[in-house]
């Protein structure tokens, strides 16, 4: 591979696809029978059960693919034509959710090529509005149980936990796939999902319940049976993992309506991995005669350093007028303030936060938005419950990217510009993941090769020291076309909308204010930023460099 530092010319190249023509019937016309469409496509869209558990067989599929086109058609019937921008940016979400099941059934096939997708067991609540990467239609989310367990709960969970035996009978049927990559790393998720089970042995009260630790001990030994039959297949995989940039770039206008394609995301990556090693460098020179950070070596000093750092970071917000601080902002972040972990056993991200964790809590804006969609539901039924696909990438992953920086050029650090270096390490660390993702994705090279670019372009080799988180985010992105990238995708897309927006302001000889711009963001809710862009600021150009209808 050439150097990733060579200089680039970034040229974007907004390229419109037209969607399928209207079929010839009566037009659909009003708001409410899209939020109809929408309720029903969302039951059509997961997979028939057959005998209490989904169907992922090749003639299952091979139904819902066809009986997709119907679907597609009605939505494409629809005149949005005198509707407010909000009302057809939601038409918009279901012209990308339909896409991704399609590009599911001719690409991903994530049911015959990718084991990770019959994991079941989820232990934490992820950070996003939706679990990150493709799962199967009936995935166990643990953290909504409270133990020990009500009667009725215990009787839903051991309801649940009973799909897990057959489904994984299913899965040595339906996985027929060769993608050595996603094949041999989706092992390990299985194994985990193993370990998982004997510690939900461990919660309360669920050593009085025989029904229940039946149930489980048959999962376990099940998930068991099913990471030996992976193994024993392994040896015969031998085929490419990733997608390839035609299928990568019509996937990332078509379902996530990004208006870039797979060269222009290498050349936003490689810019902002570029332009992240120089400013660091830059801040280094300029702090070189103030005291390094020293990590907290102790966990009295790192609760020190935690409770400093989230006072710090509420307080700028409110007192800076950078957005409006609701009620439940502070109590999300605090259930996220990490632990104390001994220097050796430190990954990236609890490097960071034992130098100082305010970029982490910066990012750390998700659980604002989490909080937000659970106190306050969006009055959109079409943008309360997370979209599909993870469409919601980069609106929830770029803006927790970009606040990073925008909080810190605003003035963040002003207490301590030592602090700006961590930011940049961040944001290489962000760039270098996904410029490995993408050649990852064109084939050009396997998983291992990309991490290592993820591993050699993170400064300070903070990314050398534990193996484990490579090794997700990797994996990751090579079941999640487009994940991987998202982080500064998503960062470049919230920048020009925010630039479009002060803009705008300007022309009409009215100040831009943050907070106003924050506010306006988190009302619109977690839907694709190139939508976002253009329900603040009128302008659908980013839209039509993604789809067009």
């Amino acid at each position: 591979m050439s150097n990733i530092f060579a200089p680039i010319i970034f040229i974007f190249i907004l390229i419109g696809c037209s969607s399928p023509a209207p079929v010839e019937t009566t037009k659909s016309t009003t708001y409410p029978q899209l939020v109809e469409l929408f309720k029903t496509w969302r039951e059509f869209q997961k997979p028939v059960k057959k005998e209490g558990v989904p169907d992922y067989s090749v003639a299952a599929m091979k139904k819902q693919h066809e009986e997709l086109k119907t679907w597609q058609q009605r939505l494409q019937n629809f005149d949005t034509t005198n509707w407010p921008i909000k009302h057809q940016a939601d038409w918009y979400i279901l012209y990308s959710e339909m896409n991704g099941l399609d590009f599911d059934h001719r690409v991903l096939h994530t049911w015959e090529r990718d084991p990770a997708f019959y994991k079941t067991l989820w232990m934490d609540r992820s950070d996003v509005p939706g679990h990150e990467g493709p799962t199967h239609s009936a995935i166990i989310d643990l953290w909504k149980y409270q133990f020990p367990l009500t009667s009725e709960n215990k009787e839903k969970l051991v309801s649940e936990l009973r799909v897990i035996t057959p489904l994984h009978e299913q899965a040595k049927v339906n996985l027929t796939g060769n993608a050595k990559d996603l094949w041999i790393a989706g092992i390990r998720d299985i194994k985990t999902q193993s370990e998982d089970f004997k510690s939900l042995l461990a919660q309360p009260g669920v050593s009085d319940q025989p029904d229940l630790i039946m149930v489980i001990n048959e999962a376990i030994e099940s998930t068991n049976k099913l990471v030996t039959w992976l193994e024993e297949k392994s040896v015969s995989k031998t085929g490419p993992s990733g997608i390839g940039k035609e299928n990568y770039t019509w996937y990332q206008k078509n379902v996530h309506l990004l208006p870039l394609t797979w060269e222009d995301e290498v050349l936003l990556l490689k810019r902002e991995l570029t332009r992240a090693w120089t400013a660091l460098k830059l801040e280094e020179h300029r702090n070189r005669n103030l005291p390094e950070l020293k990590p907290a070596d102790t966990p009295e000093a790192f609760a020190t350093l935690t409770e400093r750092s989230a006072k710090s970071l509420m307080n700028f917000l409110e007192k800076d007028e950078i957005l409006t601080v609701k009620e439940y902002f502070e109590p999300a972040l605090r259930e996220h303030l990490g632990r104390f972990v001994p220097a050796d056993k430190r990954n990236f991200f609890i490097i960071t936060l034992h130098h100082d964790p305010r970029p982490l809590y910066s990012h750390f804006y998700h659980w604002f938005e989490l909080a937000q969609m659970d106190k306050e539901p969006h009055d959109s039924e079409i943008r309360r419950s997370p979209l599909l696909y993870n469409i919601f990438d980069s609106r929830n992953e770029g803006t927790a990217t970009a606040v990073e920086e925008i909080f810190m050029q605003a003035g963040l650090y002003n207490d301590d510009p030592r602090v700006k270096e961590i930011v940049y390490i961040m944001i290489a660390q962000r760039a270098a993941r996904g410029l490995g993702s993408l050649y990852a994705h064109a084939n050009e090279m396997t998983m291992e090769e990309a991490g290592k670019i993820h591993s050699d372009y993170t400064p300070r080799g903070w990314m050398k020291v534990e193996k484990e988180l490579l090794l997700f985010e990797q994996h990751l992105y090579l079941r999640q076309p487009g994940y991987g990238t998202s982080y500064i995708t998503g960062k470049y897309l919230l920048e020009s909308a925010m630039a479009e927006y002060a803009r705008k302001k300007e022309m009409q000889q009215q100040p831009f204010k943050v907070k106003e711009f924050f506010d306006q963001l988190n009302a619109i809710g977690s839907m694709p930023t190139s939508l976002v862009h253009w329900e603040m600021t009128g302008d659908k150009s980013m839209v039509n460099g993604a789809v067009g209808k």
